[in-house]
């Protein structure tokens, strides 16, 4: 009988699913032979415990067990690596070194992301693996090694063999047993039982009070789809052990820690669009929003400064010169996005104003205006292209943009000739 509770405390196992059950129960039954084993899942669903456990319940137990990660180790050392080399093998080898195979004797070796090795230490690894032989990186002496061979691997190893990344040859010797790990997402309510592990572990490192989810975060952690799995769940559980005040988890609270169930925002670029014509739209709309903050100050100031005159004669001239700089003259471009543009208000009149009463209101009603940016947009568009006489070079070197985000602009307002002229 498979002591699986036992296997499952010694391990730190935590969950219910029947395919993780498998797993463990597969793993327990190859561990007193000799017989190789790979191990498929996602990035961080625990593989590393199965090796552990084949290890453990082997006669190999009381010699080495070593983990090497293929994935971590640079293409020009990893030969070095997992067979050794010789003094004056290559740069830097100061004297020689044994490697993996050589130190893991009569152990285990698990060979984590194997999917990651290049081709031609695939083609060693597979001589280890068919005859227990390997020669040292500078070296002409075969030597032997009797080492248990676990691996692992998260790409999809069926497309890695049909475009050749991954030899069929290796696949088939490795790939004697073949364990299965689910994903996170696909194991129910393991996600509760393992949040809750992971919250008294941390509550007892940082000597904090244990989190806990109320009904509508747990719906939310059963929901949510943990491409990182259990190591993202652990880093999550770890985030709200220290950060959180109030022990009780809410679903607001838990969504501000989880990628992409935060406050969602208006898309304002339509999907289609490039990351170049992103970055053009978000460079136009910055100059516009600070352009109009620019002049909205100006006209406070200069309605201000027009008001304070106490000359009632002075009024008249200070309204005057308060038109000519909202218009600008003549002589100066009215739409070149580089410099500060004045915003008309077509349908206020200055002259109305009266009694400081009326002053007041207006000043309230000048920063309570509404403005639209699609419309400044548009009418600067027109100007622009209206001045140019329709060549748009000339009319997005006066904006200030390029031609062709003018082209683009031009063509979503849908403008053409006539409606330039109204």
């Amino acid at each position: 009988m498979i002591p699986l509770q036992n296997i499952k405390q010694r391990f730190e196992i935590i969950g219910n699913d029947s395919r993780l059950i498998t797993a463990v129960e597969t793993a327990y039954k190859i561990a007193p032979s000799d017989i190789s084993a790979l191990i498929i899942g996602e990035s961080g669903v625990g593989k590393e415990s199965i090796p552990k456990i084949i290890h453990q319940y082997s006669h190999r137990k009381h010699a080495k067990y070593i983990a090497v990660n293929c994935g971590a180790i640079p293409e020009g050392t990893i030969d070095s690596e997992l067979f050794g080399h010789e003094k004056g093998a290559f740069t830097g080898a100061t004297q020689a070194r044994a490697g993996y195979f050589q130190v893991a004797d009569k152990g285990t070796l698990f060979l984590d992301e194997v999917g990651e090795l290049p081709l031609s230490t695939q083609v060693r690894l597979l001589r280890v693996l068919e005859s227990g032989e390997f020669i040292r990186v500078g070296s002409s002496i075969v030597q032997k090694s009797d080492v248990r061979i676990i691996a692992a691997t998260n790409v999809d190893i069926q497309k890695a063999l049909e475009t050749k990344k991954f030899r069929e040859d290796l696949y088939y010797r490795l790939c004697s047993v073949q364990i299965f790990l689910p994903p996170l997402r696909d194991r129910g309510e393991d996600v509760l039982l393992l949040f809750r592990k992971f919250a008294s572990d941390f509550a007892s490192k940082y000597r904090r009070p244990g989190i806990r989810l109320d009904d509508n975060a747990k719906n939310i952690i059963l929901n949510y789809r943990w491409k990182g799995n259990i190591r993202q769940l652990k880093n999550t559980v770890e985030q709200l052990s220290i950060l959180e005040m109030n022990p009780t988890i809410t679903e607001q609270v838990i969504r501000k820690y989880l990628p992409n169930m935060g406050s969602r925002l208006p898309m304002i670029i339509a999907k289609e669009k490039t990351e170049d014509q992103f970055y053009e739209d978000r460079e136009v709309l910055y100059k516009l929003l600070f352009d109009m903050k620019r002049e909205i100050n100006d006209l406070r100031e200069l309605v201000l400064e027009t008001l304070n005159q106490k000359d009632p004669s002075s009024k008249k001239m200070g309204k005057k010169s308060l038109i000519e700089k909202l218009y600008g003259k003549e002589n100066k471009p009215k739409n070149d996005l580089s410099q500060p543009q004045k915003i008309p208000f077509p349908n206020r009149e200055l002259d109305h104003i009266d009694s400081d009463q009326n002053n007041y209101r207006y000043i309230e009603a000048l920063e309570d205006e509404p403005i639209s940016l699609q419309e400044k947009e548009l009418e600067m568009i027109k100007n622009a292209l209206s001045r140019s006489k329709g060549k748009r070079r000339a009319a997005a070197a006066e904006l200030g943009i390029s031609e062709r985000t003018l082209y683009r602009k031009i063509k979503s307002y849908n403008l053409n000739e006539e409606n330039l002229q109204n």
